[in-house]
């Protein structure tokens, strides 16, 4: 088992009265990427400037190798930090950004050039030392402000939303370099953003925060596969979550049918929140449905449809690879794996129904939390 390297434990913070962080524990591990990953406003940068040291605990503790560290000064741990706003400095060119914090701590000048060409060779800047970083692109920006902050190998390296302003594919291309940088340097990275893919795509261990608590930790797939309420299940992916009743250990009564699930643990006849990714439906012929409904949008998503139908009132999300038409009868066929069951919670009842649903919609959203970060 790998070491903790940081513990959080019992973190509550408030500003101007409003609880921002409430009762938060958390173990981080040496040479783990670690994603706080939740709506705007949820707390997780918060976590992130305690870790650093530009924020105090109004109560708990914060441990970095079992040494309390509430009081000390960010300069004084061995983490850094990487902003969404990379804040080079414009005056000094690429080879001086990076070299900066080792002259400052009076590096002799060998070891310097020898590992700032190391880094910008990881960050696949190598050529680029005499640049000015007020010519280089948003990403080769942000890959100066990565070596910047592993130059001095620190222990932890907190990443706050970083790639927020690249475009999708250059987003996508850091998202794998970050990962291999991690797995090269064997340094833990603690990763803050709002967007799900990324999180999904980088992460050995997902936290997910909602109003200031954690609400599940975990692997990628277990938190996508397994979400532990409805918050979770709709922040991650799509989902479609239906209220059931669980009639016994794998036996599930929603949309007015009863299926085999694979839950079990549950009290019989205990009301439940049920939910079916949408990429786990097969489309059948209505006769051969376990469940009937009629077809209201068809979306053409590139590698599949995403279809929006109603059944009994409630509007479904299926993505699939067969064309259907609007207003057209279908069935639904789901199997026992496809079902996971989870426990009511103060969440239920507030996602999962696509009635309302428009891409536009989604971004517009996206679009609003980016500028409210």
């Amino acid at each position: 088992m790998a070491n903790k390297i940081i513990e959080l434990r019992n973190i509550t913070k408030s500003f101007d009265g409003q609880v921002v962080l409430d009762n938060i524990s958390l173990d981080i591990y040496d040479n783990e990427f670690l994603t706080l990953l939740g709506p705007s406003g949820c707390g997780k940068t918060t976590l992130l400037r305690l870790i650093g040291g530009f924020e105090t605990p109004d109560a708990g503790d914060i441990l970095f190798m079992g040494q309390r560290i509430n009081d000390l000064p960010p300069h004084k741990r061995n983490v850094n930090t990487v902003f969404q706003r990379y804040a080079l400095f414009p005056h000094l060119n690429v080879f001086d950004n990076v070299a900066f914090a080792l002259r400052e701590r009076k590096v002799p000048r060998q070891e310097i050039d020898q590992r700032v060409e190391e880094m910008l060779s990881l960050v696949a800047l190598t050529g680029f030392e005499h640049r000015s970083v007020t010519r280089l692109s948003g990403g080769q920006q942000q890959r100066v402000a990565i070596a910047r902050a592993l130059v001095g190998r620190p222990r932890v390296l907190l990443l706050d939303e970083p790639l927020a302003a690249l475009d999708l594919k250059l987003r996508k291309d850091m998202q794998q370099e970050l990962k291999k940088i991690q797995k090269a340097t064997g340094i833990t990275f603690v990763f803050v953003t709002h967007d799900q893919e990324e999180a999904l795509s980088m992460s050995d261990t997902i936290v997910v925060i909602s109003e200031g608590r954690i609400q599940q930790i975990g692997a990628s797939q277990d938190v996508y596969n397994e979400p532990k309420n409805a918050f979770v299940a709709d922040f991650i992916g799509e989902s479609n979550i239906v209220d059931g009743v669980m009639r016994q250990d794998r036996s599930v009564s929603f949309s007015g049918q009863t299926f085999v699930c694979v839950d079990e643990g549950f009290a019989p006849n205990e009301p439940v929140d049920v939910v079916v990714r949408p990429e786990d439906v097969d489309i059948v012929p209505p006769e051969a449905g376990m469940l009937r409904g009629v077809v209201t949008s068809v979306t053409f998503m590139g590698v599949h449809y995403e279809v929006i139908v109603d059944i009994g009132g409630f509007k479904w999300m299926i993505q699939t690879t067969d064309f259907v038409d609007v207003d057209e009868h279908i069935g639904l066929v789901i199997e026992p794996d496809a079902i996971h069951i989870m426990k009511k919670s103060e969440y239920s009842g507030l996602y999962g129904d696509y009635a309302s649903f428009s891409n536009e919609f989604d971004e517009l959203s996206d679009a609003e939390s980016e500028a409210d970060e």
